[in-house]
């Protein structure tokens, strides 16, 4: 334990241009336990969210590198032993002191802002999320735009988005911010964008989840429009500095957007768009969900009439439809059906692919550290996919195979 928390002295040295105001010796400690949790584990990883709640975070901590031998904290989390064995399996190959290290340092000189829940910034609806809440956020920008988010309106949709969607995206954007409204978005192109950008040219207030370390603006050509954000509102991840957005994190990035806003409206969709991914995360946080129609003919908004015709979505069509959603309590809300919930939900073998490279062969230790997955598992996914022609083997260990360029 006392390799991987460094004396109280020296982790308050380490997160002292981390962190706003005051923090004493016992505070540092936690924040650096904390710290070294995000770097061990997934985004929404509730064996350790249990685990955690259960003990606080150094405590948690010091029983994931001892093993938890007696059981006891294991039993006083809820877990069972076969959850504790995978979880065990998944955490340690990412046991790496110079990670952690490295992921502050890139935060230092990045000027970039660390908050828990223990700061007054925190927003508190992250908190419906239980066991898979993030322990910690990092935000590029102004740290109180997270406490000036009510109202707020998540606003998302396709990548590829049409001319129509975009400027729906715009007009609701710019409307909404007038009236005080706050957006909510993953800073993607397509609808994403169209509603960052109205936001901002209105004056309004408008923050961005990303998927990877937010010193690292993804998608690149949107470096220019993320550093606007991180200029007026706040960029912001869960992931440590240095961490690549990967289609697990995008994914699990969505429950963040659904819980931090009082709604979610999904401008335009397609049939098995990732949107519906956030619209099924709302609905489980029982959030008030919006969809936008579009012409019948257009393939790009199948998913917002199927939200409209099977699963009670709101009608959106201006302004005045959202901040009725927002104020309104429904009557009745819908439980999302599994196959809109889970739509384009990835597995273990997505996580294993994502850990890949088309060129680097890299050794199954090295592409379990990258995906949070035991190595015994990642050696039973890997045997899986180079039979079907998705992953290589060299002498230099594996690598992506090209029938996996598509479904990567």
């Amino acid at each position: 334990m006392k390799d991987y928390l460094p004396p109280a002295d020296v982790a308050r040295a380490a997160l002292a241009p981390l962190v706003h105001g005051h923090f004493d010796r016992d505070r540092a400690r936690r924040l650096y336990a904390t710290h070294t949790w995000s770097c061990l584990i997934e985004p929404g990883d509730g064996v350790a969210g249990r685990l955690i709640a259960a003990l606080g975070c150094e405590d948690a901590l010091a029983e994931a590198i001892g093993g938890g031998r007696d059981g006891a904290a294991r039993d006083a989390a809820g877990i069972s032993p076969a959850q504790w064995k995978d979880a065990l399996a998944r955490w340690r190959p990412r046991l790496d002191v110079a990670r952690v290290r490295e992921a502050l340092e890139i935060a230092r000189r990045s000027g970039v802002s660390l908050i828990t829940p223990e700061d007054p910034e925190w927003p508190a609806t992250l908190s419906d999320l239980g066991e898979h809440a993030p322990l910690l956020l990092w935000v590029r920008g102004d740290v109180t735009t997270l406490r000036r988010l009510a109202p707020s309106v998540a606003l998302v949709g396709a990548r590829a988005a049409t001319s129509y969607g975009e400027h729906v995206s715009m007009e609701l954007a710019a409307e909404l911010v007038a009236r005080g409204v706050a957006i909510v978005s993953g800073a993607a192109y397509g609808i994403d964008g169209a509603a960052h950008r109205a936001a901002l040219s209105a004056g309004g207030t408008t923050i961005a989840l990303l998927a990877g370390g937010v010193e690292r603006p993804y998608p690149a050509g949107h470096s220019d429009l993320i550093a606007r954000i991180a200029a007026s509102g706040a960029v912001v991840s869960e992931v440590p500095c240095g961490s690549a957005p990967t289609k697990w994190r995008f994914l699990q990035r969505n429950r963040l957007i659904a819980a931090l806003a009082d709604a979610t409206v999904v401008v335009e969709a397609g049939w098995r768009s990732g949107s519906l991914n956030t619209a099924g995360h709302a609905a489980a946080l029982a959030r008030p969900l919006g969809a936008v129609p579009g012409p019948v003919t257009s393939a790009a908004s199948t998913g917002c009439h199927r939200l409209l015709r099977d699963f009670d979505a709101r009608c959106i069509t201006n302004a005045d439809d959202v901040l009725e959603l927002v104020g309104a309590v429904p009557a009745t809300l819908f439980d999302m059906p599994d196959d809109i919930r889970d739509e384009g939900r990835t597995d273990d073998t997505t996580r294993v692919k994502d850990a890949m490279s088309f060129r680097a062969w890299r050794d199954p230790s090295d592409i379990a550290r990258r995906s949070g997955l035991a190595v015994a598992d990642v050696d039973a996914i890997l045997g899986l996919l180079a039979l079907e022609g998705a992953a290589e083997r060299g002498d230099s260990g594996w690598r992506r195979g090209r029938s996996g360029v598509a479904a990567g």
